[in-house]
């Protein structure tokens, strides 16, 4: 793990590394703070996610109902004015 300052004094090293393959991490005031890794590795893990997470429309459809298909009916809050 790099320090803060080391990483700025040899950021070259740095990104030479994630390139090759290794993730560096960084620390900050002793405690970790970032991961520098290649864009080909991001990307990577960015489409896995995206790979897992359905559309909008489909979480609402997955909402869960009653055993005949339809939703519970919701009770209304009550308001004092």
């Amino acid at each position: 793990m790099w320090t803060l300052q080391d990483a700025k004094n040899r950021f070259s090293a740095v990104v030479d590394a994630a390139l090759a393959g290794q993730p560096q991490q960084v620390s900050r005031r002793g405690k970790p703070a970032v991961v520098v890794l290649s864009m080909a590795e991001y990307d990577q893990m960015r489409q896995a996610v995206e790979s897992r997470r359905g559309s909008f429309l489909q979480h609402l459809l997955d909402f869960p109902g009653l055993d005949d298909g339809s939703r519970p009916l919701a009770r209304p809050r009550d308001v004092d004015f």
